[in-house]
């Protein structure tokens, strides 16, 4: 059994495929890195895994809109499509963004998300690539039971419990599908979903660790193991945000001027 004791390398200068002696510093012969022992970023934090590496599928969920592209390309049926409580991508602005103002509104047996304390931080602390599980939660769901002036009632799903919360804390939420569970036994990273996908919700991620297991069913990947947090893609995001408000701007001026155009 392998022991890190025995590795030839300790106490040696070395990079992370090559081997060096005291007595001839100079002169290196290549040495396999003893992998899951040892990893590329803690040997040599510098030269790490190449951002275009073809690893894990990952998807935003905030983008995604289960078009279905994805599953019909795929040649070796790994994607499968999940039901998931989420948070639009119209509804992560803020007041006064530019593309503020449509997402789904707040309504009476309707979906609500409430940011949860230091999701943001730890969303910018998620390392993807060597971290290998799901990423933090960013947003506590639950439906709304009460609309009254700038307050609204919340029973919050995970407790089952009734909040009275300001309307300001809260965003508008959506039970949708999404593009999420995976098979990773039967995916050939060939990308093929990644250069399908229409709206910027795929990407091969540069995890190349924590997909292996002893069994098949170790393999598949639920919708919040290959979630991709929006944060890590953001220019793919505000890409997407601004196509979509623009859609959504065109679609109320459109009705606007039906509007009174029958009223004429």
């Amino acid at each position: 059994m392998y022991t890190a004791q025995a590795h030839p390398v300790i106490g040696q200068k070395y990079a992370p495929d090559r081997e060096t002696t005291e007595l001839f510093p100079y002169f290196e012969r290549p040495v396999t890195v003893m992998y899951p022992y040892e990893r590329l970023e803690e040997m040599e934090p510098w030269l790490f895994v190449p951002g275009n590496y073809n690893g894990r599928i990952g998807v935003i969920w905030e983008t995604c809109t289960a078009c279905k592209a994805c599953v019909r390309i795929c040649p070796n049926d790994c994607l499968h499509m999940e039901t998931e409580t989420r948070v639009n991508v119209l509804d992560m602005t803020e007041e006064g963004d530019e593309h503020h103002g449509y997402g789904v509104e707040l309504e009476v047996g309707g979906m609500a998300a409430r940011r949860i304390e230091g999701s943001e931080e730890a969303a910018a602390n998620f390392e993807l690539s060597i971290t290998h599980e799901a990423p933090p939660e960013e947003y506590e769901f639950g439906e709304v039971i009460n609309l009254s002036g700038d307050t609204i009632s919340v029973r919050w799903n995970a407790s089952g419990t009734i909040e009275d919360v300001s309307a300001g804390e809260l965003v508008g939420a959506e039970v949708d599908i999404v593009s999420g569970r995976i098979d990773l036994g039967r995916c050939m990273f060939c990308g093929l979903c990644m250069e399908s996908c229409p709206f910027n919700s795929f990407f091969m991620t540069n995890e190349y660790d924590g997909m292996s297991g002893f069994t098949r069913e170790d393999l598949w990947f639920e919708a919040d193991r290959t979630r991709v947090l929006p944060v890590q893609h953001a220019e793919a995001v505000d890409r997407e945000l601004a196509k979509r408000a623009d859609q959504a701007r065109k679609k109320i001026e459109k009705a606007a001027a039906k509007a009174a155009k029958s009223e004429a």
